[in-house]
């Protein structure tokens, strides 16, 4: 959420930034409704001061033996007025609230400008496309002919965009999961957490969820629960309503979680295979960082979501996003392409967003520098470091073999217990 001073002394800026994200947000009826917020506390704060110094004069009265019945009538009638205003400012702050919790965070002016995914910029590539000597298969035909997905199963048990994984499958997903979370444990630094899957609305809106993507989200009605759609939500709320000391940022959190998306705007696009599944797994990486880092830190939060893909040998790209392609919650988005010969695609397998201070303020998420300082709102950036189904579909296409068969990568090959899934 941004500041109300911060709209009000940049409209400008945040209109422009509004625009970029497509979003549509009545800002003008914003700045009317602050104009008269602050124009009632001003006329309530002259009416109680009037109250407070009528009232020692009335005191002083009855001290001396004076009747103060008509001062005492006046006040009534001051009293009414400020309980009026103080409705008022009620309902006009309430409506401030609608419309402030739908204006998304303005992007950073590095990010380009553009109103879709084909204004992303490419910022650097890693590896090459393999090159075969025979037509390279697609996932949803290697997968379930090496019996590691069983799309047809999953469709009995939950309806489609659904999946099973089963044995080499099963133990290659497990496999990656493992190997993510203690590459960033073991060598970025991070603290693992392991997290409820189902949370209460006001997380949801904290990190930005809500209210903006509710229909996209599996709802639990009888407790209003939501299913995680990614673990950023929970790991990122752990600290809500606290207080950091600056020695304890930055901090690093990795979380992996299983996460559901009904996908309700897809309309039935990239439907096939693992392309757009309704529950998957991910690990994720979030960082709390003062304000002053934040961009410093949001490169090295990408460096280390790329070291998965090289480490499992992966070729990739990395595109930094356009405006109308960030989220509602980014003010700077990078995404991790990894390229899947099977159906000629760059398939993005992480973004790495700074959020700067947005969802802090939405969560009072807070740090004082030294004490007595004024706190102020830590920075928050969020990585997926890396989510499985996409990593798979690469994985499995780029492994590939003219018999069949598909090479596990070298770093997964202990956990797996093969050097080759047949």
């Amino acid at each position: 959420m941004l500041d109300l001073k911060f709209i009000r002394e940049n409209t400008d800026r945040v209109r422009q930034g509004i625009e970029a994200k497509q979003s549509k947000v009545d800002l003008q009826r914003l700045l009317d409704l602050d104009r008269t917020r602050r124009e009632i506390i001003r006329k309530a704060d002259a009416l109680k001061e009037e109250r407070n110094r009528v009232s020692l004069e009335i005191g002083n009265l009855k001290k001396k033996g004076g009747d103060g019945s008509s001062a005492i009538q006046a006040m009534q009638k001051v009293a009414a007025e400020i309980k009026s205003l103080d409705e008022s400012l009620k309902e006009t702050e309430a409506e401030i609230q609608v419309i402030m919790i739908w204006i998304p965070n303005i992007p950073d002016p590095s990010v380009p400008v553009g109103p879709d995914a084909t204004c992303n910029q490419v910022v650097r590539t890693w590896g090459s496309p393999p090159v075969f000597d025979f037509k390279a298969k697609p996932h949803w035909e290697l997968g379930p002919a090496l019996k590691m997905m069983d799309f047809e199963r999953a469709s009995r048990l939950s309806g489609s965009n659904f999946v099973v994984f089963t044995g080499a499958g099963a133990r290659l997903e497990r496999a990656l999961i493992q190997f993510m979370l203690d590459l960033h444990v073991r060598k970025h630094g991070y603290t693992e957490v392991s997290v409820p899957h189902l949370v209460r609305r006001e997380i949801m809106f904290g990190t930005g969820q809500l209210p903006k993507m509710e229909e996209d989200m599996y709802h639990v009605e009888l407790e209003d629960l939501f299913l995680v759609p990614t673990a950023e939500v929970p790991v990122a709320n752990l600290y809500r309503e606290e207080m950091f000391k600056e020695s304890d940022l930055p901090m690093s959190l990795t979380a992996y979680t299983p996460c559901f998306r009904r996908e309700a705007g897809s309309y039935g696009a990239d439907t096939r295979g693992l392309m757009r599944i309704h529950q998957f797994d991910k690990v994720e990486m979030i960082k709390f960082v003062r304000p002053e880092d934040s961009y410093r830190e949001l490169e090295t939060l990408v460096a280390e979501a790329e070291e998965v893909l090289q480490a499992l040998e992966l070729p990739y790209r990395v595109v930094m996003l356009a405006t109308g392609d960030l989220s509602f919650s980014a003010a700077k988005c990078y995404d991790i392409e990894a390229y899947a010969p099977g159906i000629d695609r760059w398939l993005e397998v992480s973004s790495c967003s700074n959020c700067e201070d947005f969802q802090a303020r939405r969560m009072n998420i807070r740090f004082r520098r030294e004490k007595g300082s004024k706190p102020e709102f830590v920075h928050i950036l969020n990585g997926s470091g890396v989510a499985l189904p996409r990593t798979l579909i690469a994985l499995i296409e780029n492994y590939q073999t003219d018999e069949g068969t598909v090479i596990v990568p070298q770093a997964l090959r202990s956990i797996v217990g093969s050097e080759i899934i047949k």
